[in-house]
This record gives structure tokens, C-alpha cells and sequence, in this order.
């Protein structure tokens, strides 16, 4: 963190940052969350909070009490991308419920959508994708054996 001023937080960010991440070019809301310290017990998916990618909203509809996200990946890491794995999107780790090429699905709980941006998402925004952490490094083993 570059700054702080009450709930403001300015970050400085690299030409990396900036080539593969959306929303960096307005003020807005963040998902922020404290990292797992060494020793911490694990309960959820391994992230990194990289990004890895900006994918499309192709759908946001209402699942009973939950909302159904329907996301479009680049074709590159479709393959990261696997049922009842995980992305993450915009910071919030999230349950892949079904791929269809380089499509995906998620259902969103009343909770993830109180307590994170994603509750405000519509159809054509773009958004911040980290891909499976475990799938790329199989993939980049295999390629080495």
C-alpha cells in the first residue's frame, strides 16, 4: 500500500499491473483480505492474488436466493478451468460449477454477494480472473518431464 487517507487506499502498481488488470483506471471498491500467515489452518482454495487475466460477464441471473455468473475466459487459459475448481474473480474465490469451452458458471450465496463487489456485477462488465494456482504449476511440471 502506497497511501492511506480514512477508507482510502492508493496502491502503486507496474506495467505488468496494468496491462492485465481491469477497473485500475477510476477510483472504486476493492475485495481485500488478509493473507494466511504461515502455520494459519486452511479452509478455502489457494489464491495468490495475482491476476492472471480480465474475462467478460456473459450473464448475472437470479438462482433462488443466489445469483447464477456466467463468465467468459481468454481462450489461453480456458484450460486452467475445470468443474468443482476454483477462480478466482475480482479477488473473491469462487466454485466452478460447470465449463463450456472457454465459458464457466458460479453460484453466488446471499453472503458472497453482501459482503463482496461482486454483488453489483451486470452482463459486459469485465473482471479480474486468477486462475487455478495448482493447475498451472501441474501443467508447468508435466511440460518439464
Amino acid at each position: 500500500m502506497a497511501e492511506r487517507a480514512g477508507s482510502t487506499l492508493s496502491f502503486d502498481v507496474s506495467r505488468e499491473t496494468l496491462g492485465c488488470t481491469a477497473g485500475l483506471d477510476r477510483p472504486g471498491r476493492v475485495n481485500l483480505e488478509r493473507s494466511l500467515a504461515l502455520g494459519d489452518q486452511l479452509g478455502g482454495h489457494l489464491v495468490t492474488g495475482h491476476v492472471d487475466a480480465v474475462g467478460e460477464v456473459l450473464a448475472f441471473e437470479p438462482a433462488g436466493e443466489s445469483r447464477l455468473l456466467r463468465l467468459r475466459v481468454p481462450q489461453a487459459l480456458a484450460r486452467y478451468v475445470a468443474r468443482k475448481g476454483s477462480v478466482c474473480v475480482d479477488g473473491v474465490s469462487l466454485t466452478v460449477n460447470r465449463v463450456n469451452g472457454s465459458d464457466f458458471e458460479s453460484n453466488l450465496i446471499p453472503h458472497t454477494l453482501q459482503a463482496t463487489t461482486l454483488g453489483g456485477l451486470a452482463p459486459g462488465a469485465r473482471v479480474n480472473l486468477e486462475v487455478d494456482l495448482v493447475a498451472r504449476y501441474v501443467e508447468r511440471m508435466v511440460a518439464a518431464s
